[in-house]
């Protein structure tokens, strides 16, 4: 039985910043794809996985990063990734977890910073009091795909795996909460996705 239902922020509560990172990639004439090549990487040791727990501050990743695409052979300034983090709200996103959360527990995952992604004001911070728990990896020192990031979240909301649908928009993101127990949705099109939400859950959630 499904007792609580996770989201990823970046992508499925928000627009996509991969869609920044498009743009970006046009202005600095640089092969599509290039910022998330770099950013998949050495995933773990990464200026993005270092940036994402809290391990170096702005100018770390900047240093960091930039040094990456250079190995590369690209030129891309660091803070003009940074500023690729800027999204909007999905206003149906919200409309959906206001209706989820009176019938289930519910749980922001996010991979983010303590500063510049940080979903703490504006819209950001009005959508985040919605959650009845957050893991942060800014915070957490742990960051998705990690296990021990999505058991954090169920250790908060005292429900085992098997008992959790995560919606996130990396396959990598959702292949280790999958092989916890968990049902997983990949966000693609979030209307879809909301559509399969709802069927899982049996509630109406506007996806039309």
């Amino acid at each position: 039985m499904i007792k609580a239902v996770l989201f990823d922020f970046g992508g499925v509560i928000t627009t996509s910043p991969f869609d920044n990172f498009a743009l970006l990639e046009e202005r600095r004439g640089v092969p599509a794809d290039t910022i998330r090549a770099i950013n998949s990487t050495n995933p773990d040791t990464n200026a993005w996985a270092q940036y994402e727990r809290n391990d170096v501050d702005v100018a770390g990743f900047c240093e960091l990063f930039e040094s990456e695409a250079a190995a590369l052979g690209f030129a891309i300034p660091g803070q003009e990734v940074l500023d690729c983090l800027k999204t909007e709200i999905r206003p149906f996103m919200i409309d959906a977890v206001r209706k989820i959360r009176d019938q289930y527990r519910t749980a922001m995952l996010t991979n983010n910073f303590s500063a510049g992604d940080d979903p703490g004001s504006g819209s950001h911070g009005e959508a985040k009091k919605l959650f009845e728990v957050i893991i942060e990896s800014s915070k957490a020192g742990v960051r998705k795909p990690t296990p021990r990031f999505y058991e954090l979240a169920c250790e908060a909301l005292d429900v085992e795996p098997a008992a959790c649908v995560f919606l996130d928009d990396l396959g990598i993101n959702l292949k280790p909460a999958r092989a916890m127990g968990m049902t997983t949705i990949k966000v693609v099109d979030p209307h879809v996705a909301l559509a399969e939400l709802s069927h899982i859950l049996d509630l109406d959630l506007g996806a039309s």
